[in-house]
C-alpha cells in the first residue's frame, strides 16, 4: 500500500505540472491560430472562423481530464484506508487513471505535455502491477 501511496504522489506531482503548463500551451496555440487567421484573412467566412476557433480550444481543453485524474486519485487515498478487500476497486480506478491520461496524451498541442501523459501512463502502469497483489 505504502509504493501506491508514493505512485499516487507522483502521478499528482505530473497533473499538477500539466495544469501549470496549459496556460503556455493555450497561449503558444492562440499564437499559431492567429497567424493562420491572417494568412487567410479575406478567404474565411467569420462564421466558420468562429466555429474553427471553438473546435480548437475543444481539443484542447484537459481541465475536465485533470479533475477526474484529481477525484480518482483521491477515490484510490481513500481505498487503500478501507478495511475490506479493495483489489477489484482499485483495478477499476486504474482503468479510469489510464483512460483520463489517455486523453490528457490525445490532446496534448506540445511535446512536455505529452511526455507528461507518458510519465502518467507509466506510474499508473506500475500502480497496476501492485493492485494486482491486493485482495
Amino acid at each position: 500500500a505504502e509504493l501506491l501511496r508514493q505512485r499516487v504522489a507522483a502521478l499528482r506531482e505530473q497533473v499538477e505540472r500539466a495544469r501549470r503548463r496549459m496556460p503556455q500551451v493555450l497561449a503558444a496555440v492562440r499564437e499559431r491560430l492567429r497567424a493562420r487567421i491572417q494568412e487567410v484573412a479575406g478567404q474565411l467566412d467569420p462564421e466558420r472562423l468562429e466555429q474553427e476557433i471553438a473546435l480548437q480550444a475543444q481539443r484542447l481543453d484537459v481541465d475536465e481530464e485533470m479533475d477526474r485524474l484529481a477525484t480518482h486519485l483521491d477515490e484510490v487515498e481513500r481505498v487503500l484506508e478501507a478495511d475490506e478487500p479493495v483489489g477489484r476497486r482499485l483495478d477499476f480506478l486504474m482503468q479510469e487513471l489510464n483512460r483520463e491520461a489517455n486523453t490528457l496524451g490525445s490532446k496534448s498541442a506540445d511535446s512536455e505535455t505529452s511526455a507528461i501523459s507518458v510519465e502518467m501512463k507509466v506510474l499508473i502502469e506500475q500502480m497496476r502491477e501492485q493492485v494486482q497483489n491486493i485482495e
